[in-house]
Parts: structure tokens; C-alpha cells; sequence
């Protein structure tokens, strides 16, 4: 009866301890993952990008002694944009030339020594095996001739890379050296492109290319809000090994004001795109746990949470699709940095 009197007290203070611990812990509320119900449309980020674009480079080493345009001139096809020191092509050509014209002088005298000992050979006067000798000579003379002529066109040919022109009718989107710059071959110096020629284009999800390949109907959002109808559209063969997307090309109608790199969106709808959205696993925003590449929600196992990575598709709007990583009927933490901290439980 004594010990129970004694033990009493202790069993009180535990009990109360107990409480104080449960009572400490934050519960979070969790939520039941399931498919979302069919959706119209899915919009998509995307990027204006040129049609015809080319960035001009070097083809030959030199410093750029003129740059003679800057970023948003209109150029025309064949106009000079940069020039580069020519010096060392000049003197190449020039040794080029030189050569050219000793291979002549060799061709000549070895063209009149070939009919010399053809004369002599008629009389009777050289063996058979001289004119052999001088008809081969002639043969190598024409031959070091067409040498030199050829080092004499190549010569002339990377003199004339020291002048970077415009391949089209366009605009410079940027510059990449200044005057003065080592330009090596290789090395940008000018990017334009058409201006009358732009596309849309977007990422599309791996797991989403079945709905946008469906969809009746695709729309692009300018940076102004308005919506323009693609004059074609283009879905690339290959899927990006990393990312997991297939990239998209919408032609822009010709007329729309954009320049390359410009943000708009991209939109796939229409019933057979609906079709496709059926049975999607989508989540609250608030449940997902982003952390710079990373993207986790916290799975209940029992009494707690564990951290499970997933990978995310298209955002409605306030939701995300999870498109790996979870299934339906799996429970997740409703809110992800409550349900991080150290004494976070399931809510009952």
C-alpha cells in the first residue's frame, strides 16, 4: 500500500508529461491524392523565338578593326556588319600571286623545251627517252601551275572572310565583340534574324503529349493579353532525356511586334484534349515542397511524415499534376513547410 502511495505521485507527473508532448505537436492536415476531373485546355509558358535567325562568326583570326552596326539595326542581305584585320590574308595573297606567276614562267620554259626536243627528235639528233624526260617536265610545270592557281583562289577566298555580311534582310539582335576584340575562328560576332518570321515555342510535359497532340485547337497569349491563332504548329520527333519534354513550334501570324526571347503563352484545348486529361493526379500548390531543382511532398507513413520526391507537369490554376513519384490513394501532407517541422504529425 506504501509503494502504490509512493508510485502515485510519479504515474501523475508521467501522465501530465504525456499530455504536455502530445499537446506540443503540430498537427497537420493531410489530403487523399486522387485524379482530377477532366479538364478543357492546358496552358503552357513558352518563348518567342525567329524562324530565321543565324549568328555570324569568324572564319579567320584577326582583331574586329570596325564594327558597323549595333543591336536593332536593319540590315540587308550582303551588307558588311564587321570588319577584320586583313593584313596577314593581304600578304598571303600576295605570296599567293607570286607563286602563280613563277609556275607561268616554269610552264612556259618547259613548253619550249618540250617542242625543242620534239624538233630534235625528228632529225634524229635526241634519244626517244629526252623527249620522254622534257614531255613530263611539261606535264609538271602545267600541274605546279594549277597549284599555284588554286593556293591563289584560297588565298583570295579568306581574304574576303576579314568582311562579316548580312546572309538576309533582317534585324541585329545583338552584337558579341567590339572593336578592337580578338575575333578567332568561331567566335560570334553578330546575331540577326527575320523579323516577319517568329514562332511560339513551349515545352510540353512527355506526359502530357498525348493531349497536346489531341487538342482541336491551339492559341498563343502575347505579352498584351490578346490571343492569336498559330499559322502552323509543329511537334519535334525527339524528347529531351533530361527534362522529359517535347518541344513545340507555333508560327506566329506575320505582322505581330515580339523579338525573340520575349515571354508568352501557349494554350492546347478542345474535346479531344479533355479526353486526355482524365485521370491526372493533381495536388495543392501548398502541398508541394520546392527547394531550387527539388520537388518533394511529405508522405504519411503511420504516425509521421517522410519526404517523397515527385516530378510535376503542367500548373492549373492553385493546382500541380504530379506526373511521377506518387498514386493515387497515397495521403500527403495538405501543407509541406508545416509539415516539415520537427514535431509535425498527421492530423486526426
Amino acid at each position: 500500500m506504501g509503494i502504490k502511495k509512493t508510485l502515485l505521485p510519479w504515474l501523475a507527473a508521467l501522465g501530465g508529461l504525456h499530455l504536455s508532448l502530445a499537446w506540443a505537436a503540430t498537427p497537420v492536415p493531410v489530403l487523399t491524392v486522387g485524379s482530377a476531373p477532366a479538364a478543357a485546355a492546358l496552358t503552357l509558358d513558352g518563348v518567342v523565338q525567329a524562324r530565321q535567325q543565324a549568328t555570324l562568326s569568324a572564319q579567320v583570326g584577326g582583331n574586329v578593326t570596325r564594327l558597323l552596326v549595333k543591336a536593332g539595326d536593319r540590315v540587308r542581305a550582303g551588307q558588311p556588319l564587321a570588319t577584320l584585320d586583313d593584313r596577314d590574308a593581304s600578304a598571303a595573297l600576295s605570296r599567293s600571286e607570286a607563286g602563280v606567276a613563277q609556275a607561268e614562267a616554269e610552264l612556259r620554259n618547259a613548253r619550249l623545251n618540250a617542242e625543242r626536243q620534239r624538233d630534235l627528235r625528228a632529225k634524229g639528233f635526241v634519244s626517244q627517252a629526252a623527249l620522254d624526260v622534257a614531255d613530263t617536265q611539261l606535264k609538271a610545270a602545267q600541274a605546279g601551275l594549277q597549284q599555284a592557281q588554286g593556293g591563289r583562289s584560297q588565298a583570295a577566298l579568306a581574304r574576303g572572310f576579314a568582311q562579316v555580311s548580312a546572309p538576309f534582310d533582317g534585324v541585329v539582335l545583338a552584337t558579341h565583340l567590339e572593336a578592337g576584340d580578338l575575333a578567332n575562328p568561331g567566335r560570334a560576332i553578330a546575331t540577326v534574324y527575320a523579323p516577319g518570321a517568329l514562332r511560339a515555342v513551349v515545352q510540353v510535359p512527355a506526359s502530357r503529349a498525348a493531349l497536346a497532340r489531341g487538342a482541336s485547337r491551339r492559341a498563343v497569349r502575347l505579352p498584351d493579353g490578346s490571343w492569336v491563332a498559330p499559322q502552323a504548329s509543329t511537334e519535334l520527333p525527339g524528347t529531351d532525356p533530361v527534362a522529359q519534354t517535347i518541344e513545340w513550334r507555333l508560327d506566329l501570324p506575320a505582322g505581330v511586334a515580339l523579338a525573340p526571347g520575349q515571354a508568352l503563352a501557349v494554350r492546347f484545348e478542345g474535346a479531344a484534349a479533355a479526353a486526355q486529361e482524365a485521370g491526372r493526379l493533381v495536388l495543392p500548390a501548398a502541398a508541394l515542397l520546392r527547394r531550387g531543382e527539388l520537388e518533394a511532398v511529405y508522405l504519411q507513413r503511420g504516425e509521421r511524415f517522410v519526404l517523397q520526391a515527385v516530378r510535376t507537369g503542367g500548373t492549373p490554376a492553385g493546382q500541380v499534376e504530379v506526373v511521377a513519384g506518387l498514386k493515387a490513394g497515397d495521403r500527403v501532407a495538405a501543407d509541406a513547410v508545416r509539415a516539415g517541422l520537427a514535431d509535425a504529425v498527421p492530423a486526426r
